[in-house]
């Protein structure tokens, strides 16, 4: 069974260390947590660098755009509950078909657009705008 952690760091020299520790089998970095795209990116091509394999964790269709930019990434973590949450506030979330997660290249940036009056009935303060 391979170890795969990674998914709480927030910047380079975190994930360098646990490459150089050989502390996992699969590095995981969440674009949500360390520092964007940008930060996303840099783990991957350390993983690459390091020979490791690299997984995405959560949030499907914004992972799924920015794995496809790393020969390291092999997978990118699937929870339902982050799936349900894009199905239901973002148009062009990815949908599943055969185990795999296809970016709709036809769709600009990550192919998303907010349902914004999806999205009100959970608003805590303020109003969405139109």
């Amino acid at each position: 069974m391979r170890i795969a952690a990674g998914e709480y760091g927030y910047d380079s020299f975190y994930f360098r260390r646990m490459l150089a520790a050989g502390a996992v089998d699969v590095l995981q970095a969440d674009a949500t947590r360390c520092a964007g795209i940008t930060g996303f990116l840099a783990a991957g091509n350390l993983c690459a660098a390091y020979g490791t394999p690299f997984s995405a964790h959560t949030a499907p269709t914004l992972h799924a755009h920015a794995a496809c930019a790393l020969p390291a990434a092999i997978n990118v973590g699937y929870f339902f509950d982050h799936y349900r949450i894009e199905q239901m506030f973002f148009d062009g979330a990815l949908k599943p078909s055969r185990g795999r997660l296809c970016p709709d290249t036809s769709r600009p940036g990550f192919g998303l657009e907010c349902k914004l009056p999806d999205m009100k009935r959970y608003r805590v303060y303020g109003d969405i705008p139109a």
